[in-house]
């Protein structure tokens, strides 16, 4: 079963071509990492897949509509800020709209949901702390949260690990990693491909307008791509306790 399937996918922004002939198909319990360097079209991809800007092709997600999206896929953007001084528990609280009906208060259910996702992401006792006061990491840390709640089978996040602390990265990827160990899935763009490598069971690699490898890390992170696509080289093992990357230098011209 395909929970989100992109076909002959293409995207234009002010006139400009971002993305060519994407096609690729997602199914449960996959942890998948899209990744390329600045401008690839990262961000782009997904808020096409998602129905947020105009694009060719088809995809499964944007052709629903909005509350049966809603119900479908839970999406973390790339923009942190909270205007308002909400609490933490209200916030995440958001990821349960979806499965209630207009001005019915939240019901145990909801609650429970709220404060697991709130303990998968470590912030118990934070509850009623306005996420204005919150550091950068642990804001981020609540809108993971607010995705985690919605309870969806598909999960989308921009960058999530970014701004997190060493510990909180890990503990994202391992908290994601779970998901798809339940049969969920994760689609998340990553600029760290230590982490990618590690965690992520498959890899999207965007360069050129194009998706250019996607597979296991293994067979995407390859001495070819890293230098076609970042100009960099790296070193890459199977080790006993999982593969292990590391950036090693730029390639210069």
């Amino acid at each position: 079963m395909s929970l989100l399937s992109v076909q002959d996918f293409s995207v234009s922004l002010a006139g400009r071509s971002v993305l060519r002939d994407i096609s690729f198909d997602v199914g449960p319990g996959e942890l998948v990492g899209i990744i390329g360097p600045n401008g690839a079209g990262k961000t782009t991809l997904m808020r096409a897949a998602l129905g947020l800007i105009p694009a060719a092709g088809h995809c499964s997600l944007a052709e629903l509509d909005e509350a049966s999206r809603a119900r479908a896929v839970a999406w973390m953007p790339q923009e942190r800020t909270v205007a308002w001084p909400i609490s933490v528990e209200a916030l995440v609280m958001l990821g349960r709209m979806p499965h209630r009906g207009p001005g019915l208060r939240p019901s145990p259910e909801d609650r429970a949901q709220v404060a697991d996702a709130i303990r998968r992401v470590g912030l118990q006792g934070f509850e009623e702390r306005a996420v204005t006061k919150l550091s950068s990491g642990e804001r981020t840390r609540v809108l993971i949260a607010r995705a985690l709640a919605q309870q969806t089978a598909l999960v989308l996040a921009d960058e999530p690990i970014a701004g997190l602390d060493p510990a909180h990265q890990i503990s994202t990827m391992e908290t994601f990693a779970a998901l798809a160990d339940d049969d969920r899935t994760v689609i998340l763009s990553i600029h760290d491909l230590g982490l990618a490598a590690r965690h992520c069971t498959r890899l999207v690699l965007l360069g050129e307008q194009r998706m250019l490898a996607d597979g296991p890390p293994s067979r995407v992170l390859t001495a070819d791509n890293l230098a076609r696509i970042f100009n960099i080289e790296a070193y890459l093992s199977e080790t006993e306790q999982g593969l292990v990357y590391q950036s090693l230098r730029v390639l210069r011209p």
